[in-house]
């Protein structure tokens, strides 16, 4: 009888060693496999990715938008690995050729099937103790926008078919089509 269960925990080694196609991430030390994005998820973050970034560029701007698979060393250590759908990074300290090294300003998830639990509660918990400024879970399923504005402990839900303020920019809204 296997009383004692020994409880594995895995690192950024495990991750660099996976076998090319196969992606994963790691909270706190846990593994968690990443299954390949669906046609409307991928639409999606197109074109958020594109409307953010031509933002950026449009004022010339430092922050830079980065799309999965893109690496975030979460927390600087070796238990947390993350590969955010959109990552906007405006501090180029945090960034090198392997990825962010502390917490992007902004993250979106786009929640597939597969992702909702870790989306709506793994990652929020773990973005807002993280210190990332906004994280917005986009939801095609239920055709709503979650935004977590941690800066200002704000929660709002938005629909599609509304322009949703970017709280890092002043002045900037999105609308997700």
């Amino acid at each position: 009888m296997d009383a004692l269960r020994k409880e594995e925990f895995y690192t950024i080694q495990e991750i660099e060693a996976l076998p090319d196609g196969k992606r994963g991430e790691i909270i706190d030390g846990q593994f968690y496999d990443m299954a390949p994005p669906t046609r409307t998820h991928q639409r999606i973050l197109l074109s958020l990715s594109r409307k953010i970034a031509d933002y950026i560029d449009s004022r010339k701007g430092i922050c830079e938008v980065n799309i999965a698979p893109f690496a975030v060393y979460l927390n600087n250590d070796e238990f947390n690995y993350l590969e955010p759908d959109i990552s906007v990074v405006c501090d180029p300290g945090k960034l090198d050729d392997k990825g962010c090294h502390g917490a992007p300003d902004w993250i979106l998830e786009i929640v597939s099937p597969g992702s909702r639990q870790m989306d709506y509660f793994t990652k929020l918990f773990k973005y807002q103790t993280a210190e990332v400024k906004e994280y917005w879970i986009v939801d095609p399923g239920k055709r709503k926008v979650t935004v977590y504005n941690f800066a200002r402990e704000e929660i709002e839900e938005y629909s599609f078919e509304d322009q949703i303020p970017v709280g890092i920019y002043e002045g900037f809204s999105l609308r997700v089509q």
